[in-house]
């Protein structure tokens, strides 16, 4: 079974606050020029995408610098979905099995589009740091693995891209906006190739390749 894990990209669509709007708009029609062109207009980070290291390491990997093997991973995905607003996901929930990347599955997806999609669930440095120790890359359904700041943020939380730091500083990546992750099963390949692009980060199709009926 193929599930489709991907937002798909449209004008408008919500992005990490003062990320570049997204605008896909016509630039040639079948009437006037024979055929259909749109034109595209977003940031390195829009829907769901892949961060590489680049994104907050000066030194670190572009996307051109992995082969595109290196975006197909054995996931296990977590259930985290009683996990509320802004709470933090600890490092007891990364659990010690053989797999390539975690899939924190929190729900939030529910509320893409809307202004409590940036209140969710992230990872604490803790559960970041687990996932360095066993050599994890992270996938979320929600807007970031770390917290989002908004007007909610209260003073105990992290500051910052500590989370993002931990594993894109050592050469792990990190997938944002997910969706789907109740239709896959606990353990299921995450196919999520980036547009071959020069860059801290890109869109992917993201596809999990599960073996349930």
């Amino acid at each position: 079974m193929h599930v489709d894990l991907s937002h798909p990209i449209r004008t408008g669509m919500q992005t990490y606050p003062d990320d570049p709007a997204v605008v896909v708009r016509r630039h040639a029609g079948h009437d006037e020029h024979g055929v259909r062109v749109d034109a595209l207009e977003c940031g390195s980070h829009t829907g769901t995408h892949v961060d590489a290291p680049a994104h907050t390491e000066p030194d670190g990997k572009t996307l051109e610098s992995y082969p595109v093997d290196r975006f197909v991973f054995d996931a296990v995905r977590v259930d985290c979905r009683d996990l509320g607003a802004r709470e933090p996901i600890p490092a007891e929930r990364i659990p010690d099995v053989d797999a390539d990347l975690v899939a924190p599955w929190t729900g939030w997806d529910e509320h893409w589009g809307t202004e409590r999609y940036l209140d969710h669930p992230y990872l604490s440095p803790a559960a970041a740091e687990a996932c360095v120790k066993r050599g994890f890359d992270v996938a979320v359904d929600a807007l970031n693995p770390d917290p989002t700041p908004t007007e909610n943020a209260t003073d105990d939380e992290p500051e910052g891209f500590q989370v993002h730091h931990a594993l894109l500083g050592n050469d792990l990546l990190i997938l944002e906006n997910l969706t789907n992750l109740e239709v896959v099963g606990d353990r299921f390949e995450l196919r999520a190739y980036p547009l071959a692009l020069a860059s801290d980060g890109a869109p992917v199709r993201a596809v999990g390749v599960s073996n349930m009926e």
